[in-house]
């Protein structure tokens, strides 16, 4: 493959738009973890962690809430707890549970995924109908139903307080419970102009993730009634997410919950980088579909694999990431994204697709 026609790249800073999970944590962070008053967890006398569990259920609207290591173990937690490793969840047909967490609903908890098809990751009462059955020994009970709030495979793609209220409507049609996988609610809700809590009414539970463009190094909040979460801390020790003197990485936490406005800017630069990289006559991008802090790229007209793509990138000094084996590439803006650093980003790459020739077809 042909080196990309990026003169001086090597001089260059890399601008890395892989992924907003490579945020580094603020100095504030970095100073309220060595002062963090702590205690074990795991016998519920950490005052840290007791506090970002209570601050962060506030604001969505929750009872209680339970500080895991992940946002995989938080999905994996409410599926356990929803369907008491029995039955069947429903979710869309590419979602993270679905897609990105290694079959854990299956290993960690019995429970059989009945996928639909969403459009941009959204679906309704008329979507989840078709894959109710009768009480019936033949059929797996549904006991969850799982929206993602914004959905990653689409590109940050938002559900609406409306679409949200028709999922949990449908949910408790069929006795289910509504989870919502919040891993970037607060993209969902600054976007929207809403608050947390108003995309969570209806939910049954419901997790936000602290270390994407939030900047905390690690952890996740799962939260829910107070029953539910107390179910839930007993499947957290279950399966090793029980962690001591945690609130040194909770008061990381506490302080990613005062940085939620500022992924406005994310979103600003993302828009900026789609209208960019939609002048690149080799990309196919779509700026409207530009909600969040994501940007989808259809590379077909490069004629490279994407894994190649963003290898080719990779040496221009540019981060990104495929979205999975067909044609489209994922970049995601950040904090350590500036609109310079865009700016930069989409003349990197008219460099290196109007001055390198795409190579031919087998």
């Amino acid at each position: 493959m042909a080196a990309p026609a990026c003169e001086g790249v090597a001089d260059l800073p890399f601008i890395d738009l892989r992924s907003d999970t490579v945020t580094q944590p603020t100095d504030a962070m970095r100073r309220a973890m060595a002062e963090a008053v702590v205690g074990d967890d795991v016998m519920g006398e950490d005052p840290t962690v007791r506090e970002l569990e209570e601050r962060t259920a506030g604001l969505l609207g929750m009872e209680a809430g339970l500080f895991v290591p992940t946002g995989t173990m938080a999905n994996q937690v409410a599926v356990w707890v929803h369907t008491g490793r029995q039955g069947q969840a429903i979710c869309e047909e590419n979602s993270h549970i679905a897609l990105y967490e290694g079959g854990g609903a299956a290993l960690l908890s019995g429970t059989t995924l009945r996928t639909v098809r969403g459009r941009n990751g959204v679906f309704g009462r008329a979507d989840i109908a078709p894959h109710v059955f009768p009480d019936d020994p033949h059929f797996a009970p549904t006991r969850m139903v799982a929206i993602e709030n914004t959905h990653n495979w689409s590109g940050g793609r938002l559900w609406s307080p409306e679409q949200t209220a028709d999922a949990s409507d449908a949910a408790r049609r069929i006795r289910a419970g509504l989870h919502i996988d919040g891993a970037r609610l607060f993209n969902a809700a600054v976007a929207q102009r809403v608050p947390p809590a108003r995309l969570t009414d209806g939910a049954t539970s419901v997790f936000i993730a602290l270390s994407k463009g939030l900047s905390a190094p690690v952890g996740s909040v799962l939260c829910g009634t107070e029953d539910l979460i107390g179910a839930a801390r007993r499947v957290r020790k279950v399966l090793g997410g029980g962690m001591r003197q945690s609130g040194v990485l909770a008061a990381a936490g506490l302080e990613a919950l005062g940085m939620v406005d500022r992924l406005a800017e994310d979103h600003g630069n993302a828009r900026r980088l789609a209208d960019g990289l939609a002048q690149v006559p080799a990309l196919r991008v779509d700026p409207a579909a530009t909600e969040t802090n994501m940007v989808l790229a259809d590379i077909s007209g490069t004629g490279l694999t994407s894994g190649d793509f963003c290898d080719l990138l990779r040496d221009a000094g540019i981060g990104c990431l495929p979205r999975d084996a067909g044609p489209t590439v994922r970049f995601v803006t950040h904090r350590h994204v500036t609109a310079g650093d865009v700016d930069e980003a989409v003349r990197r790459i008219r460099v290196v697709f109007e001055e390198t020739p795409a190579p031919a077809r087998p």
